[in-house]
């Protein structure tokens, strides 16, 4: 393969990057997708989107990747499966190294690489995580049968949790460090009404207690003070998320946060590199405005080849 130069790379197979995908392989663009781990990234921990137009009844993470999937796979899917860990810039090609040293080159890349669940970085959570701690309830919610659970967040992915948590847990307690939500008003309103949430605001974690499982938190109330102990199973932490963007120091701009910038285009500082989805600098992440990012980097990038031909 590292004969062969692709008129544009995609690293990340999430929603950004298979939109990216799908819109550069119409354009007739030769196109390479690099994921590392399955397709979907993120989305495929999410038990149910209900935001996403043309799905009324809303879609289950899972099935809405297999779609997107089964229309990339329409125009040819050419995958690799392995992580990227470099990219220079070498002259009009970009070179991508592979973690097998295996290098792809490329006209054009697009960088759509997500990010991952950010820590709280207490001590108890990282010896205790596939003990008990947790970042997706999708994944381990069926394990915490009847018990009580803690879910550390206030964002629309942390009430989301929370609620779906509520089909197997017998009380969920919302742990937020504010007196206020920022999700949206309808998942306030229904976690608000759920009687086996209970939400307890202006509050930290400070440790996580257990030996070989989860068997409780340590709290700390900002306003008070006062430091508690809860009595609980499972953590599921949700504090938002964190670029995976450290290989690309000093290659293109990234914010104080780690996250790329770009301009309207999904242009980067890099002449012929573009990014999309949850590794840019944003207000918003949805899966909606990661779609339309893709797509407005694949056509960027078409427009550079185009113009540079």
């Amino acid at each position: 393969m590292s004969d062969k130069i692709w008129d544009v790379a995609i690293i990340g197979g999430g929603p950004a990057g298979l939109t990216a995908y799908l819109y550069a392989r119409r354009a007739l663009l030769e196109a390479l997708l690099i994921e590392k781990g399955p397709i979907g990234g993120q989305v495929l921990l999410t038990d149910l989107i209900e935001n996403y137009p043309g799905f009324p009844e809303g879609i289950p993470g899972f099935e809405l990747i297999q779609k997107m999937q089964e229309q990339v796979e329409k125009y040819g899917l050419n995958l690799v499966q392995k992580k990227a860990i470099a990219l220079k810039p070498e002259g009009e090609l970009k070179e991508i190294l592979l973690e097998d040293k295996e290098v792809v080159k490329a006209r054009t890349v697009i960088l759509a690489l997500g990010a991952g669940m950010r820590k709280l970085g207490i001590p108890g959570e990282k010896e205790l995580t596939g003990k008990g701690v947790s970042y997706c309830a999708t994944c381990d919610g069926p394990f915490f049968k009847n018990q009580i659970v803690a879910v550390i967040g206030g964002g629309n992915t942390a009430l989301q949790e929370a609620l779906y948590l509520t089909k197997f847990a017998k009380k969920v307690y919302l742990i937020h460090r504010r007196d206020a939500f920022r999700a949206t008003p309808i998942l306030q309103q229904r976690v608000k009404e759920n009687p086996k949430i209970e939400i307890i605001w202006n509050t930290v974690l400070k440790e996580i207690k257990g030996k070989d499982s989860v068997e409780g938190v340590v709290t700390y109330n900002r306003q008070t003070g006062e430091e508690g102990f809860l009595e609980v199973a499972g953590v599921f932490i949700f504090i938002g998320h964190e670029p995976e963007t450290e290989w690309l120091k000093g290659v293109v701009e990234l914010d104080e946060k780690g996250f790329i910038l770009v301009n309207q285009n999904m242009e980067t500082s890099l002449k012929g590199v573009y990014a999309c989805g949850d590794c840019i600098s944003k207000p918003f992440r949805q899966i909606i405005n990661a779609c339309g990012e893709g797509a407005v980097a694949a056509l960027s990038a078409e427009k550079y080849l185009e113009s540079s031909h």
